[in-house]
Parts: structure tokens; C-alpha cells; sequence
């Protein structure tokens, strides 16, 4: 998307990339863009949209993701300095936000207590029946030129405990820094 998140006027390149970077590139010349702010998410960014949604007068990034989730940057300022000894006191309108969103919290907190409850108390039953549900995946597989290497990029909608890589020739497998994965070899069996 293009818009004007600086405020300085003049529109700037918002950039969602599918290793969830979000970057905002400013044209300071009129040769080429310079990056000036990114923020990482952990999950490849399906579309970005920069506008005013939240609270007039500060703009704001709205970017989905994969699994669906909306993630949003705005300009507020989220802290406030106070003078030496004096207590910061929040405006009436930020304590009734405090005080909503804990209230939805609780609520939701207590349907996954019921749901859970329900779920065990049916997967114990003598009637219960199992199944495996099934997920969207979105992969990639792409080569990088400079390194002479491949990336290969995995998303479930839900934790990834294993993945298992088998192959009849022989791999390097190299450590990036987003991975937190802990990788185990196993030597193949010739027959």
C-alpha cells in the first residue's frame, strides 16, 4: 500500500512480505526508496493497508496474516512521562478500554475453560469418536541465488511440533535466525 504514515506529506511504500517483515520505505530523492521503519511478525503477511481506525488523528498499519490475525502499528504515543514525584493518572476513556478489555479477557478465558471441559468430557465417552482435522498449509520452496541454497517456509494454523525432511541425496541443512527449530539428523538405512 502507499500512504502517508510519517505525516511529513508525501506518500510512503508499505511493504508486507511473507517472512512476516513489515517495512515502510520513504522517497527522500527521487532515485530510490530508503527503508526507514520495519517490525517483524511471526507469520507471512497476507495484505497491508495503511488509514485512520483506531482513534482520529494517529494513522495506523492494519496488516492480516496467514492464520487470519490482524495486526495493527499506529503513531499514538503509548507512553506518557510524568514530572518528578507526579503520578500519571489515565484519562477516563483509556480506563474504560483497560477495564473492557480485561472484562472480554475474562470471557473468553471461561469459554475455553467450558470448551475444553466439553471436549474432555466427550473424548472419555464410550461414543466418542476420533478424527484428524484438517489444516491449510501454506509452504514455499524457493532458491536463494546468493547463497546457492533453498528456503523452505512452513505454515499450519496451528503449533508445528515436527517436521520431518527425507531425501535420497545427502543435505546441509543451515540455521537462520528466525528458526527456532532444534534439528535432529538420522543416518539412512541403504536398503
Amino acid at each position: 500500500d502507499s500512504f502517508d504514515i510519517l505525516g511529513d506529506g508525501v506518500k510512503e511504500l508499505l511493504v508486507g512480505r511473507d517472512d512476516g517483515m513489515i517495512e515502510i520505505y520513504n522517497f527522500e530523492g527521487a532515485d530510490d526508496p530508503v527503508l526507514r521503519h520495519d517490525y517483524a511478525l511471526s507469520e507471512s503477511i497476507a495484505s497491508i493497508q495503511g488509514g485512520c481506525v483506531g482513534k482520529d488523528g494517529y494513522d495506523e498499519i492494519l496488516a492480516a496474516t496467514y492464520s487470519g490475525w490482524l495486526t495493527g502499528l499506529t503513531t499514538e504515543p503509548v507512553h506518557r512521562e510524568g514530572g518528578s514525584g507526579e503520578e500519571l493518572k489515565l484519562s477516563q476513556e483509556m480506563q474504560s478500554k483497560i477495564s473492557s478489555l480485561r472484562n472480554e479477557l475474562e470471557q473468553l478465558q471461561m469459554k475455553v475453560l467450558q470448551e475444553r471441559e466439553k471436549y474432555q468430557q466427550s473424548s472419555q465417552s464410550s461414543t466418542a469418536v476420533s478424527s484428524v482435522p484438517a489444516f491449510s498449509v501454506n509452504d514455499k520452496f524457493t532458491l536463494n541465488k546468493d547463497d546457492a541454497s533453498y528456503s523452505l517456509i512452513l505454515e499450519v494454523q496451528t503449533a508445528i511440533d515436527n517436521v520431518l525432511v527425507q531425501s535420497d541425496a545427502p543435505l546441509d541443512l543451515l540455521d537462520v535466525d528466525k528458526n527456532s527449530a532444534v534439528v535432529s539428523f538420522s543416518s539412512c538405512d541403504s536398503e
